[in-house]
């Protein structure tokens, strides 16, 4: 489910702080890209543990509603909860792979860890880091 929530921004004299008021939480990020990667970090998070606990996720505020300070920004900031949860899920699944009997020999005679060596594979091939 994807959805998107209003921030306020506050400048701060490193950075700046952000309000996530449908969700009544607040992060920071060093520069505005950041603050708002991390507003998307913290509205992903919190959806997604709301999501376990069976509640329901706010509705987005209308931006035009937020009432602003002096100096304030606000922005609107997109999460895709299904998204989030899928490349921030850290459970083991167990897969089935099939490789010739003198490779499987050798890699076990040198003690290799095959869950460890095909995650490596895997990253390496899809070219993403941790």
């Amino acid at each position: 489910m994807k959805n998107s929530y209003p921030i306020i921004l506050i400048r701060e004299d490193k950075g700046f702080t952000v309000y996530i008021p449908d969700f009544d939480i607040n992060t920071q990020g060093d520069d505005l890209t950041e603050a708002i990667e991390m507003a998307r970090d913290a509205i992903g998070l919190m959806g997604i543990d709301m999501q376990d606990d069976n509640e329901t996720l706010p509705s987005p505020s209308v931006i035009s509603d937020i009432k602003l300070k002096s100096g304030e920004i606000s922005s609107l900031v997109d999460v895709d909860f299904d998204e989030y949860r899928r490349k921030h899920e850290m459970r083991s699944v167990k897969k089935n792979c099939t490789i010739p009997g003198w490779l499987s020999y050798e890699a076990e005679k040198s003690n290799i860890n095959f869950s460890a060596v095909l995650q490596e594979a895997l990253m390496e091939r899809l070219h993403i880091t941790k």
